[in-house]
């Protein structure tokens, strides 16, 4: 992906649309892309996270493991596709995490990988910019929380 490519992936995705040009710009400087295929696994359930994902092109299904005695399965969370963001949140705290689901692509992507600690340092810097993205992420866990609820009541 061309740098251009990039910085118009993060304007338009759900956490940092509406961002200065400049914040996509220091975005942009700490992404590194993956290519994935069809089925390729992003990361366990109960892998150490350290990163945020930003989908540019492709699905990825979001699932979860469950274990609740005579119920047990496996349920989607949510199928993501293009500006959708999914990963590790608490490393914007400069806390551990272990990962909660399992994520594998439903069909072939391009994905932004952010380091969360580099993405907490660029937040910590500019404390206006680190508000805007905690708000917007705030939404975005309430829309994940509703959505696992949702997907549990199915088991």
């Amino acid at each position: 992906m061309e740098s251009i490519e990039i910085e118009q992936t993060l304007a338009d995705c759900e956490i940092f649309r509406g961002l200065d040009q400049s914040e996509i710009q220091n975005i942009a400087g700490i992404c590194r892309v993956v290519t994935y295929e069809k089925e390729d696994l992003i990361y366990r359930q109960g892998d150490y996270g350290e990163h945020i994902y930003v989908i540019a092109q492709g699905q990825v299904v979001l699932e979860r493991s469950v274990d609740m005695g005579a119920r047990k399965g496996q349920i989607v969370i949510a199928t993501l596709g293009k500006g959708r963001v999914f990963g590790c949140w608490s490393t914007l705290l400069n806390e551990p995490h272990i990962m909660m689901l399992r994520t594998f692509c439903h069909t072939p992507a391009t994905i932004l990988v952010l380091e969360g600690a580099k993405l907490r340092n660029l937040m910590t810097r500019d404390s206006r910019f680190g508000f805007n993205v905690m708000e917007r992420l705030c939404l975005l866990l309430r829309q994940r929380i509703q959505s696992a609820y949702g997907a549990m009541e199915k088991i």
